[in-house]
């Protein structure tokens, strides 16, 4: 596959069928599709009364949750290697 040329794949989503289009690999997407679907039955399992948009909004605040301190650390992280650089 020539570097950005998109493909399609379909995965499978707290029992949901998506088609996925872009140009990550067929293996990247496989593994995110996993990790939202498992953290969509972990929310599930703590809240059995929320329905799948309700649980699919708490993943995604949970992801970026997750994204933006990842961001944090690595900006702190940078920092502290630019710092050390510089002595």
């Amino acid at each position: 596959m020539d570097e950005g040329e998109k493909q399609r794949i379909t995965v499978d989503i707290y029992n949901r069928t998506y088609t996925i289009v872009g140009p990550e690999s067929e293996s990247h997407v496989r593994l995110v599709a996993g990790l939202v679907d498992q953290k969509m039955k972990e929310l599930h399992e703590m809240n059995r009364q929320l329905d799948t948009t309700r649980l699919a909004v708490l993943t995604a605040v949970n992801t970026m949750n997750d994204y933006q301190k990842l961001k944090e650390d690595y900006a702190t992280l940078l920092g502290s290697l630019r710092k050390k650089e510089d002595k």
